[in-house]
């Protein structure tokens, strides 16, 4: 959002849009936020939610956790079912292949950004 501000609300309308799309997701949920931040922290002890959303794939709804953990770089991701809170998964990211990521989806943004202004 902050970058959307700086460029003059270029994007803004992809940002509502993927709000709007996570308030739909959350509203269909069974497992608020706050219950499956609990479960996944159980999954990482002592760690502490870093980021998280709820999100879709091959219609799935899950929600995804970035976990830290003190003394350690590196980055717990966890999946958990939306719909009954059983944890799909755990996966450990370094440091280096998050920031990797997050360059990904970035570009991802932007190429669908520009499929919006061209329309």
């Amino acid at each position: 959002m902050t970058m959307a501000l700086l460029f003059g609300g270029f994007g803004c309308a992809t940002e509502r849009e993927h709000e709007g799309k996570a308030k739909k997701l959350e509203a269909a949920a069974k497992i608020s936020r706050a219950e499956a931040e609990r479960i996944a922290l159980g999954h990482v002890p002592g760690g502490s939610v870093k980021e998280g959303e709820i999100e879709k794939e091959k219609g799935k709804v899950f929600w995804s956790f970035d976990i830290t953990t003190p003394g350690s770089r590196d980055i717990s991701e966890v999946h958990v079912d939306a719909q009954t809170g059983e944890v799909l998964g755990v996966e450990k990211e370094t440091a280096e292949n998050v920031a990797s990521e997050k360059k990904k989806e970035k570009r991802k943004e932007n190429e669908e950004d520009e499929k919006e202004e061209k329309k």
